[in-house]
């Protein structure tokens, strides 16, 4: 067995993950090494770090990504745990007005209206533009001012440089970035909801560290820490 812990682990989950390390090392008395907080693009992502082989003990993903991580043997079914909800919300630079978005209309107009849309290249970017879009009508309206930021870049960031005018992801992944603001959900009707889930990689050589700090992530302890980084626990 190793003395350290090799996570990675997908935007969505990252604060929780960086606020519950000090539980994670006490309890496993293992140094937790993150190799990647996004599932990213390129070479650096989370998909082609595991299919190169990358030593991974915990890897913490969407659900869509850990089911196919588990078909292609890189995560062991067994141990695979659920800890996590997460919804989709929109921002703006800090100083700009509030959106209204409160109706399924109202949204429509918002999108119709800005002037660029900053999207992920990750799980809510896709529900963007092949889900949500294409149903409300405005997938061709929208497509020429929309904005993709992938290599691990949150949407956040590029708003709070005044690159874009409106931001769309993960909740949790908006709200530790400086110069945003109103970070605003979904309104229900057009809301996705995702599970992230931990498992064991398979060629991880601490298994049973790895199997500690999961069971402490699934944990009524860590239920605190999950929801002020925007967050549900499972």
């Amino acid at each position: 067995m190793t003395t350290e812990l090799r996570v990675m682990t997908s935007g969505a989950f990252t604060g929780a993950h960086l606020a519950l390390l000090p539980q994670v090392e006490r309890l496993t008395g293992q140094k937790v090494l993150t190799l990647t907080t996004s599932i990213g693009t390129g070479e650096t992502s989370i998909p082609n770090r595991l299919q190169r082989g990358e030593l991974a003990d915990v890897v913490i993903v969407v659900s869509k990504n850990m089911r196919e991580f588990i078909d292609a043997g890189y995560v062991l079914e067994a141990g695979s745990t659920p800890l996590a909800r997460s919804t989709i919300g929109i921002a703006v630079r800090a100083g700009a007005p509030k959106p209204e978005i409160g109706s399924v209309e109202a949204f429509k107009k918002y999108m119709l209206e800005a002037n660029s849309l900053a999207y992920s290249a990750s799980v809510s970017g896709t529900y963007l533009m092949t889900e949500l879009f294409p149903r409300l009508g405005i997938l061709d309206a929208m497509t020429p001012k929309c904005i993709w930021v992938g290599n691990g870049q949150r949407t956040a960031a590029v708003v709070a440089r005044g690159e874009a005018e409106v931001c769309c992801q993960q909740i949790s992944e908006m709200l530790p970035v400086a110069g945003i603001d109103h970070i605003t959900p979904l309104p229900a009707e057009l809301q996705k909801v995702s599970l992230y889930i931990a498992g064991i990689g398979a060629n991880s050589t601490n298994k049973e560290a790895a199997a500690q700090m999961i069971a402490l992530l699934a944990s009524p302890a860590a239920a605190t820490a999950i929801r002020q980084s925007g967050l549900e626990p499972a």
